[in-house]
């Protein structure tokens, strides 16, 4: 029986994929400490350190299908260990080569390497679903990139700027975080098979040896020393993550934003059914983006959990050990649901230019204030132009005169500017600067990269 929203059944959906939960279920984890100490086995056997039958006989032991974890639950919770369980009933499958089970290592050479085969295996799909996220962004760029809408600067209109280009500085993130997935999977993706302290002290000079061969049949890196007190590699991996996650949280705010009643420049997937509300038949809410939106705060206190965890004590403790096993599952979880509502958003988004116009010409021009102001600093200097134009832009808010008519009115700019200047100077589509230049040059910039070929 649930209580977590990971896993009630009428929540879980809202929080993580099945895809991600089936890397972080009970039985992969229990399947990846038994491919570990399969690995061990087989290595130590093929070093000549245990028997070669005993390396094939623990191999063929250590499967899932041979386990009842409700058993190993109530042994461990019984023996107080976390491990101790699942090594006693290898040894017991094993038979008479169950004495070589678990050979040489400690508990937390096992869990830490299980947990990075985990790792991998939610990097994989976490790497694919980041690369989608860029090509649907990459996408709405190209579609968008002169399309005008207000560029806002703390939550006011400030200047146009393009859809387009709102999507290319997200998708520049993006480019980002690929290189960040990329460049740290050779230094993540390490095992570690070093004993009790990390010393080899029970394999003496062939432990180095155990522990590359088995890393090698488990497709990780070998470490050049022992890392059990050294927790890093998990928390750059976690950051990392975080990364990810408050891009995905701002884009999904800032689609909430641009979705309200009164801004309405675009709007989440509706599918007949959908109800939003269960008292006011009227409504459609952002539901797909408040999700996406949601999960990053979780999931940034969770990373900062990985950051308490480089606090170790000696050479390795549990505390630090066991926030990990809480925070790392949940970054990765509540990361999946966010990247998956984000490719159903992207690949359904409405988009509203003509509500985006519309929405540029609320102020009577007033968001063209800039591009008056520097057309008259030709003559009258920067300066003196700001401060006419201030004026006359709270003289058009204060008295609610349209900007264009005051613009007209005013003896110093007409001295300067004709009324069809002006007219071509109120345009918003004629002013949104070098943003269709900068959206081709990020989609330029992530397709020579290579980042989503691989």
């Amino acid at each position: 029986m649930g209580s977590h929203v990971l896993s009630l059944r009428m929540l879980q959906n809202n929080f993580s994929t099945e895809e991600m939960r089936s890397v972080w279920n009970d039985e992969n984890r229990l399947q990846k400490i038994l491919d570990v100490e399969a690995a061990l086995a087989l290595a130590e056997s093929e070093l000549g350190i245990i028997p070669e039958k005993a390396g094939k006989a623990i191999q063929q032991a250590a499967k899932i299908e041979n386990f009842e974890i409700e058993k190993i639950a109530e042994e461990a919770a019984r023996l107080k260990h976390s491990l101790m369980a699942t090594v006693n009933h290898l040894q017991s499958l094993s038979g008479e080569n169950g004495e070589y089970v678990h050979y040489g290592v400690t508990t937390q050479d096992v869990t830490d390497t299980g947990m990075i085969l985990q790792l991998k295996e939610a990097n994989n799909i976490i790497k694919r679903d980041v690369k989608k996220v860029a090509e649907l962004l990459m996408g709405l760029a190209a579609q968008y990139k002169n399309t005008p809408m207000p560029g806002r600067t703390h939550g006011m209109q400030g200047l146009p700027t393009t859809f387009g280009f709102k999507m290319a500085v997200v998708l520049s993130e993006f480019e980002r975080h690929l290189e960040r997935l990329q460049s740290v999977e050779n230094r993540i993706f390490t095992g570690v098979l070093a004993g009790g302290v990390g010393t080899y002290a029970a394999l003496g000079s062939v432990g180095p040896k155990v522990e590359a061969k088995a890393l090698e049949l488990l497709e990780l890196n070998t470490p050049t020393i022992c890392w059990h007190s050294s927790r890093d590699r998990i928390a750059e991996y976690g950051s990392v993550l975080g990364f990810i996650s408050g891009s995905l949280g701002k884009l999904g705010n800032e689609f909430y934003n641009l979705m309200r009643t009164e801004i309405d420049e675009v709007e989440e997937p509706f599918k007949a059914g959908n109800v939003g509300s269960t008292t006011m038949p009227h409504k459609r809410n952002p539901a797909i983006f408040e999700g996406i939106a949601s999960l990053t705060r979780p999931i940034l206190h969770s990373v900062a959990l990985l950051h308490e965890s480089l606090m170790m004590e000696h050479e390795r403790d549990a505390m630090s050990w066991r926030s990990e096993w809480i925070a790392l599952p949940e970054i990765c979880l509540y990361l999946s649901s966010q990247l998956k509502s984000m490719i159903t958003v992207l690949q359904g988004l409405v988009v509203k230019p003509d509500n985006m116009m519309r929405n540029l010409e609320l102020q009577g021009g007033l968001v063209l204030s800039e591009n008056i102001m520097f057309a008259l600093s030709e003559k009258v200097g920067k300066q003196t132009a700001h401060h006419l134009v201030y004026e006359l832009s709270m003289q058009s808010v204060e008295q609610k005169i349209p900007f264009k008519e005051l613009l007209t009115r005013d003896e110093q700019v007409s001295s300067v500017l004709s009324i069809e200047q002006i007219n071509q100077l109120l345009d918003p589509s004629k002013y949104t600067g070098l943003a269709s230049q900068k959206v081709d040059e990020v989609i330029q910039s992530i397709k020579s990269g290579g980042l989503l070929d691989e």
